[in-house]
């Protein structure tokens, strides 16, 4: 009995090492997945763009895989590609294919659908793609690649807001500025847009040709190709249709854009002028009396006196009043700088709206370090708009308001001086602020959305300030300039360069109903001998 218990004992354990043999065979046998599941895999890793994902289920690394999937996405300028697995089928014991469609949408923004298939097949126990260019597209071989062969529809017009066309040369040099020109595109320039722009593609070159290139060349009819290595092609893969330009409206009114022009092109000093309406926002007019450089737009200036009518909106909205008495001597002293007027005048005791008219340094400055200081004047040049990015259109200089480090350059920002700058446009909109009662991001296209929100100035503060601003018209520095009836504005004298050699630029600013502007003729001798006379013949242009 116990011989025989050994036997079986040896016998039922010979069983289980064959049992044990036989499933560890089995395992290492087994082919594992399926062709569904790599098929799945590939296509949603070659949609998600991840190529290290896609490699991982080739059964056979190809050193074209990735060369072919980035040439297609640079020569046909593909944005994105869907792929959408069709029936996965076995072809063999070990071998499968798997039918998709692609459709890969182009910068051009059109969409170009063709049906493709993947070779499958069990490698190393496990279900591969069978990779080579024909993966990619069925007629794609070895040496082959994708070409875009374009047709571009008429380009759109650009025109003013009444519908007249001014990207034709008829409308003057200033718009022209703003317009831009055509040319052909440079390698560089073609290889930034993309397919299927190429080289000697006639593209904007400045201006809202530039920035509105796409929408004013429309989308071409694209024939896609399938060239060999000598460019010549094999085959037609597609075609995607055409799409027209879409003409761009602006904002500028032609009738005050040349009482713009007129009123700065015969100065013999380099000015410019630029027109908001206050109730939009919309830019109605920009002039330079020089080419090159749009100084209305980009130019950096210290605004000079006309930065008073911010200075006394926050002292208005802290409880001041335009017929409190104040004092404007010929010299004062804040935080060690020394302030005078322009000639050095001195009127004495006088109102808060005279001392305005006047454009009293003297006034100011103190009444800014002892009543705002520097937080609550920067919050009031932020709500005229300083500090913000301006998007209007085409490339425009933002105003820069840095708050003031002390005593000293607070009484400097407080008459526009100081570190502050702004272009003619920034200026304009402070105008148009004043005018409406609350600042609008200014605009060359009232269809671009704006980033920056109307922010509306301290209640009560606008109808004191029309009335003070009417003062420097009819009894200020501005009463001798002609200005028509019922023009408010404010004039501005700014120093600039070197403190032993100091020059300055004449600024006016106002409005006049719905129209606000801005004047700034460079090197000018101030505001109201100079600037104002050039508004004036703006203005009467308009009556």
């Amino acid at each position: 009995m116990p011989r025989g218990r050994t036997i079986a004992i040896t016998s039922a354990a010979v069983v289980l090492v064959a049992a044990g043999g036989g499933a560890g065979a089995w395992w290492l046998l087994h082919t594992r997945g399926t062709p569904q599941e790599t098929a799945q895999r590939f296509t949603r890793a070659w949609q998600g763009g991840d190529l290290a994902a896609m490699r991982a289920e080739l059964g056979k690394a190809d050193p074209a895989f990735e060369a072919t999937y980035r040439a297609m996405a640079d020569k046909l300028g593909a944005e994105r590609t869907e792929v959408r697995l069709g029936q996965v089928s076995r072809t063999g014991d070990d071998t499968g294919r798997a039918g998709y469609t692609a459709t890969v949408t182009l910068k051009s923004g059109g969409r170009w659908s063709y049906s493709g298939a993947l070779e499958l097949a069990v490698v190393d126990r496990n279900w591969r793609v069978v990779w080579s260019p024909a993966a990619v597209h069925p007629d794609l071989a070895p040496g082959r690649s994708f070409a875009l062969k374009a047709r571009w529809p008429q380009r759109a017009e650009i025109v003013a807001a009444g519908g007249e066309r001014i990207d034709d040369g008829s409308a003057g040099g200033s718009v022209q500025q703003l317009v831009g020109y055509l040319d052909k595109a440079a390698a560089k320039e073609a290889k930034a847009l993309g397919a299927p722009y190429a080289t000697g593609d006639t593209v904007g070159k400045d201006g809202l040709q530039l920035a509105f290139q796409r929408r004013l060349a429309g989308v071409p009819a694209t024939e896609i190709r399938i060239v060999d290595s000598g460019g010549k092609t094999v085959k037609k893969a597609g075609e995607i249709a055409g799409r027209d330009g879409e003409p761009l409206q602006t904002s500028l009114d032609l009738r005050v854009q040349r009482a713009a022009t007129d009123a700065v092109r015969d100065l013999k000093k380099t000015a410019s002028l630029v027109a908001v309406k206050p109730s939009s926002g919309e830019i109605l007019a920009v002039a330079n009396n020089q080419g090159g450089f749009n100084r209305a737009l980009m130019g950096n200036y210290p605004p000079g006196s006309t930065l008073k009518a911010v200075t006394a909106v926050a002292l208005l909205a802290e409880g001041m009043k335009p017929g409190d008495r104040t004092t404007c001597p010929k010299d004062v002293n804040v935080g060690g700088l020394p302030i005078r007027n322009s000639h050095h005048a001195g009127y004495g005791s006088v109102t808060l709206s005279d001392a305005f008219a006047y454009s009293c340094n003297t006034t100011f400055a103190p009444l800014a370090a002892k009543r705002l200081g520097a937080a609550k004047l920067l919050k009031t040049a932020e709500l005229f708009g300083f500090n913000t990015p301006l998007d209007i259109g085409v490339p425009a200089a933002k105003g820069s308001f840095p708050p003031a480090a002390g005593d000293a350059e607070l009484a400097a920002e407080s008459f526009g001086q100081g570190r502050i700058i702004a272009s003619p446009l920034v200026v304009a909109s402070v105008a148009a602020a004043l005018a409406d009662g609350t600042w609008r991001p200014p605009t060359l296209v009232p269809s671009v959305k704006q980033d920056a929100a109307p922010r509306e100035l301290p209640d009560g503060v606008v109808p004191d300030m029309h009335r003070m601003m009417s003062a420097v018209v009819t009894k200020g520095t501005a009463k001798d300039a002609g200005l028509p009836a019922g023009t408010r504005g404010k004039t501005g004298t700014a120093e600039y360069g070197p403190q032993d050699d100091l020059k300055t630029h004449a600024w006016f600013m106002g409005f006049r109903g719905d129209l606000a502007f801005a004047v700034i003729v460079e090197e000018g001798s101030g505001g109201g001998a100079v600037a104002a006379p050039v508004a004036a013949r703006f203005l009467r242009a308009l009556t």
